[in-house]
């Protein structure tokens, strides 16, 4: 399956560790890793994704390939600007939000209004909105997207 991973484009260095080891989790258990392929969040998820041989996939906001992070393996220009938040939580089966700040929100409300299992891991909290569910782990959070889209 694919999971979208959403995330700041400058990331804490907890942050950036736990998102490579999301993309470690998901590589290894041979999911897809979709993302906005440029920094931060999107850059570790794709470092530990390929440090396992999983596939990524970045969908830019630009109309330049070459502007992806270098661990994206197929990146795909838009030219739309952050309209290409919703490509990327369509283009996954479900999402995981690492931290992030206002377009990791509006990247969480998209993959709501699609429908998509969500879990956020140290992302902004929202209240009184269903269907996030807030995880302690990047285990956690690949076992609680995963584990939805099974139906378990």
């Amino acid at each position: 399956m694919r999971i979208s991973v959403i995330g700041g484009s400058t990331v804490s260095e907890e942050g950036y560790d736990r998102a490579r080891a999301v993309g470690r989790l998901l590589g290894d258990c041979g999911h897809e890793v979709v993302c906005g392929g440029r920094s931060g969040v999107m850059a570790a998820v794709c470092q530990g994704a390929r440090d396992v041989g999983g596939h990524t996939i970045g969908i830019l906001p630009g109309e330049d390939r070459a502007a992806a992070n270098p661990h994206v393996e197929t990146a795909i220009a838009t030219g739309m600007g952050n309209a290409r938040n919703a490509l990327v939580v369509l283009n996954g089966d479900a999402t995981i939000a690492i931290e992030g700040n206002t377009g990791t929100l509006s990247e969480l409300a998209l993959a709501l209004d699609y429908g998509r299992p969500v879990a956020a891991l140290d992302a902004p909290r929202i209240e009184g909105v269903d269907g996030i569910d807030y995880v302690d782990s990047p285990t956690e959070a690949v076992d609680t997207v995963v584990a939805a889209v099974d139906g378990d």
